[in-house]
């Protein structure tokens, strides 16, 4: 597995670089906003670790040039740890949020499962699934990983991917957001909502008409959220 490594503390990035090496990962390293992109789009990579301050372009740029050409999971590694940060990091499209100071065996339990979800999501449907989702006038194509509304084509990450098919293949049943992160992020539940809250509101504003009246994804007050009525 290769990951791309975007951090511009030289200590931090050895030390990450030598442990993630010990466990077997290839690393590529950046020190700055343009020397990532610019790596990006020469090498293929399994996951980002992109730290946000960083010079040049910063982290937020970065990660808008890579969500424009891929979904690979990027995990943002920051020292801003507000609520805020993490929900702005999360809904300008990265897949998880570590902050500073961290453990490095943190770093690698987010870095395995995050790569575990997207070779999930990456592999061959089994013959005996449905290989087409439909609910209102959103079709998913489980072969190809594509997702329209009506003509238009829907870019969505792989979390935002999974969520959908999720909703859309158990269309009667409420989900917690315990529920949620379980099967999503295929991890346990440690009581941090914000995960799933960026996630629910980022698909939202994908697939919703009117993302502050939904009709797709419906929340259901105190309990989480289900698929919309097919009448409604």
């Amino acid at each position: 597995m290769k990951i791309l490594l975007i951090e511009d503390d030289v200590e931090i990035s050895e030390m990450l670089q030598h442990f993630l090496e010990s466990e077997s990962f290839e690393i590529v390293s950046a020190f700055d906003g343009e020397e990532a992109c610019q790596k990006f789009t020469k090498e293929t990579f399994d996951l980002v670790l992109l730290d946000i301050m960083i010079p040049k372009l910063n982290g937020i740029e970065v990660m808008h040039n890579i969500r424009s050409i891929s979904t690979v999971p990027i995990i943002i590694i920051s020292a801003k740890d507000t609520d805020l940060d993490k929900s702005l990091g999360l809904g300008l499209g990265a897949d998880d949020y570590i902050t500073k100071p961290f453990s490095v065996i943190e770093v690698l339990a987010r870095i395995k499962a995050n790569i575990r979800r997207s070779t999930r999501y990456s592999q061959n449907i089994p013959m005996n699934e449905p290989q087409i989702l439909t609910s209102h006038d959103i079709i998913m194509n489980l072969e190809d990983y594509t997702v329209t509304k009506g003509d238009k084509m829907i870019e969505l990450t792989a979390k935002e991917f999974e969520m959908l098919k999720l909703f859309i293949q158990n269309p009667k049943k409420v989900y917690t957001k315990a529920q949620l992160y379980s099967q999503i992020w295929n991890d346990a539940y440690l009581g941090d909502e914000n995960a799933v809250n960026v996630h629910i509101s980022r698909l939202r504003t994908k697939i919703e008409d009117d993302a502050k009246n939904p009709r797709y994804i419906k929340t259901v007050w105190g309990i989480g959220y289900k698929l919309g009525d097919s009448n409604d």
